[in-house]
């Protein structure tokens, strides 16, 4: 059975606002990276390579607030009230398929299911009522 996450993304203050959150839910990230860790890096903007590439905040026992900072210099940009998705946190490559191949139907695929730098399993979809979906499988570390 997936769980069931929510991802936000922020214009370029992800940090400030988790750490705001990190002060309302207490804890501590379970991950924090920024863009300057993923391959090709230096071709970005000096400042959008300090910006948060994924963040993770424990909130409860089982769920789990996480996000990025959206980056124009990558061809993306924020629209304020569709700057959330849905991820899925699944348990095979298998479930991962199946749920995308479902989702995706009659919506559009951003990325399709594919083996990610950061080593999940990874592809994110929009559903045909606009909804947005992230669907990872982390590989289990031998």
């Amino acid at each position: 059975m997936p769980i069931l996450n929510p991802y936000l993304n922020f214009n370029g203050n992800t940090e400030e606002a988790f750490n705001f959150y990190k002060s309302v839910f207490g804890g501590e990230f379970a991950a924090l990276h920024r863009f300057n860790e993923i391959p090709e890096s230096d071709k970005m903007p000096a400042p959008d390579q300090e910006k948060i590439m994924h963040i993770a905040l424990p909130i409860g026992k089982e769920n789990i607030l996480m996000a990025t900072d959206t980056l124009e210099s990558m061809g993306h940009k924020l629209n304020v009230g569709d700057n959330i998705s849905l991820s899925l946190q699944v348990e095979s490559e298998a479930e991962a398929d199946q749920l995308f191949e479902k989702l995706s139907a009659g919506g559009k695929v951003s990325m399709p299911m594919e083996h990610a730098s950061w080593g999940d399993y990874f592809g994110m979809c929009t559903d045909q009522f606009g909804i947005q979906w992230m669907i990872s499988y982390a590989y289990k570390q031998q």
